[in-house]
């Protein structure tokens, strides 16, 4: 069986294709994948060290810069021309997009050749090239079940949940004791994304100033770019650990008493997988604020909390967090509805769905 994967731009959409990717190896035997990619952004260079084969084209999301969306619109002419040739020599039973505007012009000439489309959306706001896409696309799994409604033009709509939700349960387990921590204290991890962020660091000192004769102990992950700036000059206290990036971190999330982190789908998902408290403050500066929307569906359905990065204070975060704690009813009742919209078989649903589509094919 041979299948396109698309999907670019952000960890957000590559790792959920590469779970699905994962997950499908493992169901057929005869699988062949090609990815179609950009070729100057993050997916060009982690499909490739996969042995993925991968295709890139030159294409660029819209921006306020005329003569630049002026020439996007030829790239994606241009780009449109290159995937239908891709998808004619390859011949595809199935498109697979996972976002990002690569998607586009992959799942639009798929679509033009009748090849069996498929998408999935990780945020709870469709992206714009989904929303543009899921007209008459055969197969749109979501992340989020209150997502279903908005693709009401899509032949078909799944709730399947993030397939990055797996890779959380399956991560190799990281004990506290394992990056200087102690086992028996309360453990939060704060982080911004793997990158970070300067301005949630500038607004982060002042909490963990307070928190500096707490019972508990964080892990401040400071993003590589801002580490020796964060540092210098600064004694932190002993309960305090500052690291500028941590690998398997979803490991140590597995003994962890509460986050504070952005809200990215990927991050959501795994979450969710692990059913770990979570105050959310939402990286305002993401296409159509997706992560309020991803935050707001947690914090709706009580399985979290969310400061939004303009209100974020030192003073007010650690009212919050000491709140939480003091609490163990609301505690438990935010792990609980958390485990509740955790879903952990989203591969499994969407390769069912994909075989379905496949066999309805023939």
């Amino acid at each position: 069986m041979k299948i396109v994967v698309s999907a670019g731009g952000t960890g957000g959409h590559i790792y959920p294709a590469l779970a699905v990717i994962e997950a499908l190896k493992k169901e057929f035997n005869n699988l062949d994948i090609l990815y179609i990619g950009t070729k100057n952004r993050m997916e060009s260079e982690i499909i490739p060290k996969r042995n993925i084969a991968y295709k890139g084209i030159e294409i660029y999301g819209f921006s306020k810069n005329i003569w630049q969306d002026f020439k996007n619109i030829f790239l994606i002419i241009k780009s449109n021309r290159e995937c239908r040739k891709i998808l004619k020599e390859f011949k595809p039973d199935l498109v697979l997009g996972f976002g990002g505007y690569v998607t586009y012009p992959v799942i639009e000439e798929a679509k033009k050749l009748n090849i069996k489309t498929f998408l999935h959306e990780q945020n709870s706001i469709v992206g714009k090239t989904n929303k543009v896409l899921a007209k008459n696309c055969d197969l749109v799994c979501v992340s989020f079940l209150s997502t279903i409604e908005k693709f009401k033009k899509a032949k078909k709509v799944v709730y399947s949940g993030n397939p990055c939700s797996e890779n959380a349960l399956e991560a190799k387990d990281i004990r506290k004791r394992d990056v200087g921590l102690d086992d028996k204290r309360k453990l939060i991890i704060v982080v911004a994304g793997s990158l970070g962020s300067k301005t949630m660091n500038e607004k982060m000192r002042e909490f963990l100033y307070l928190s500096r004769k707490s019972e508990y102990q964080i892990l401040y992950i400071t993003g590589k770019n801002h580490y020796e700036e964060f540092i210098k000059d600064t004694n932190f206290s002993s309960n305090i650990r500052v690291v500028p990036y941590l690998d398997n971190l979803v490991g140590l999330m597995k003994n962890a008493d509460l986050m504070i982190s952005r809200a990215g789908a990927s991050t959501i998902s795994e979450i969710l997988a692990l059913s770990l408290p979570t105050i959310f403050v939402p990286s305002p500066y993401v296409a159509n604020n997706h992560q309020v929307y991803n935050a707001k569906e947690i914090v709706d359905n009580n399985a979290g909390l969310m400061i939004e990065e303009e209100a974020l204070s030192g003073k007010e975060l650690f009212k919050m967090v000491n709140d939480l704690f003091d609490n163990k009813q609301k505690y438990e009742i935010i792990k609980n509805n958390l485990k509740n919209m955790g879903k952990t078989d989203s591969c499994e649903v969407i390769v069912k769905e994909i075989k379905e589509l496949i066999n309805g094919a023939d």
